[in-house]
């Protein structure tokens, strides 16, 4: 399965009679394509690649005279054979001009296939590379588009609102390759699965909205990688959500909370038992949340924040055990 999109990075010579040798001519036969000139800043020329499939691809080479020789390849179609041993990198990695006329060029398409995109400029760039992505574009849209971001009885433009505005504050912006790919590029809908990422973009709500910095996706000596660390504090902080019950596993709300945090207690925080459980229950109706509430029940793991966020941006919760950091200015208490 293929991932995020990322370029890949040619250090040999090009010139427009090789892109259409080499990148044009294996595409077109197996696919049929159109290439087009395109304006590139940077000294760099461009093109792009249409299949008619609907794939893609953007390649742009350095021009200027006595310069290293470099291209770039972007795309969500059959990697052309030249380019399979060239490394891929982020788009944090390559010219910031030819970073920009990328996103460009990828942002409109984005926009005309899916112009109710179009309200939301931060999560349609943050999400890009798997908006784009060669498996997962269709699935993670459609997420976004038909399952309101994995909220319950939520409307979708108040569920995009509240994802919108954790991003419009920029603190994910140096972690989007790895916080964007955490939704995943499976070619089929994982509501279970994608609801669970989102969690994460919830937790970094909290932490930011009460102050705190903090760095995602921590690889540890125990071998296991933890969802965020607050070097401020010198906490691990580790991010689950529930699936809501249902007759044929859990059968009580209670009880689904409670596997759920079972089963982080039995891997990742058995080795980091000072790390704080966040749990998400944010899947979980009026009706399921009101019954964890109403008893609060104590996890196998502390310290935990129980959570339920509503697409309205308001959330609410209770605490098991003594938090080593302050979450006040980000959840009402219950």
């Amino acid at each position: 399965m293929a991932g995020p999109l990322r370029f890949r990075v040619s250090t040999s010579s090009w010139s427009i009679d090789r892109v259409r040798r080499e990148l044009l001519a294996p595409l077109d036969s197996t696919f049929g394509a159109t290439l087009s000139r395109s304006s590139v800043p940077e000294a760099f020329e461009g093109c792009r690649i249409d299949m008619d499939n609907g794939d893609f691809a953007l390649f742009a080479w350095r021009t200027a005279p006595g310069a290293p020789h470099i291209g770039y390849w972007l795309g969500n179609t059959e990697t052309p054979e030249t380019l399979w041993k060239t490394d891929k990198v982020g788009f944090e990695t390559v010219p910031n001009g030819l970073s920009r006329w990328a996103h460009d060029e990828l942002l409109s398409d984005l926009h005309d296939q899916e112009p109710w995109l179009v309200d939301y400029p931060h999560l349609s760039w943050f999400f890009l590379p798997v908006f784009h992505s060669k498996d997962g574009r269709e699935s993670t849209r459609a997420f976004f588009r038909d399952h309101a971001a994995g909220f319950p009885d939520a409307g979708r433009d108040m569920a995009l609102n509240f994802y919108e505005e954790i991003l419009h504050t920029g603190v994910l912006d140096q972690y989007r390759q790895t916080m964007a790919g955490k939704i995943g590029t499976s070619t089929h809908v994982d509501l279970v699965r994608m609801s669970a990422a989102m969690s994460e973009f919830t937790a970094a709500k909290l932490l930011d909205a009460s102050g705190h910095t903090f760095i995602p996706e921590i690889q540890l000596d125990s071998g296991y990688a933890l969802d965020f660390r607050v070097p401020d504090e010198d906490v691990l902080v580790e991010v689950t959500r529930p699936r809501p019950p249902t007759r044929r596993t859990i059968d009580t709300p209670i009880g689904a909370l409670e596997q759920t945090a079972r089963n982080k207690t039995d891997d990742q925080l058995d080795a980091h038992p000072d790390a704080v459980l966040l749990v998400d229950c944010s899947s979980f109706r009026d009706d399921q949340w009101n019954a964890i509430t109403g008893e609060q029940p104590r996890l196998p793991h502390t310290p935990s924040v129980v959570f339920r966020a509503r697409p309205n941006g308001s959330i609410e919760g209770y605490a098991v055990g003594e938090l080593p950091l302050g979450l006040d200015h980000s959840l009402v208490w219950v």
